[in-house]
């Protein structure tokens, strides 16, 4: 799986706004970012168009944060699972990308189905 994957790339703390992560993901040229709590464990992933409708909607303020968009924290994949159970959990839930974490919860790459 190690071959398949992608760095991990920019990963942000939980507590930013939805504002400042989408001009991260601009500023990083990045399609997702990797969202970590206070105790720097990786809990999802997210992506541009999920932010730009949670920002477009008309109950929106400056002061929703990651942590309200995304929810309860996964899907996730191990470094040990096969190419094939990562890809099942990405079409199963309809994911283009799928972060790749550790046994501590760290992120150490991101799986992403080719276009």
């Amino acid at each position: 799986m190690v071959d398949a994957m992608d760095a991990p790339g920019p990963q942000v703390w939980d507590d930013m706004t939805v504002e400042v992560a989408l001009s991260v993901m601009a500023g990083a040229r990045s399609r997702y970012l990797l969202v970590r709590d206070e105790d720097g464990r990786c809990t999802g992933l997210i992506g541009q168009a999920q932010l730009t409708v949670v920002r477009d909607n008309p109950a929106y303020t400056d002061w929703v944060r990651l942590r309200d968009v995304l929810g309860d924290s996964g899907p996730f994949t191990s470094p040990m699972a096969t190419i094939v159970e990562a890809e099942r959990t990405m079409r199963h839930g309809r994911l283009g990308a799928l972060p790749v974490i550790d046994e501590d919860g760290c992120a150490v790459g991101v799986l992403a189905l080719s276009r």
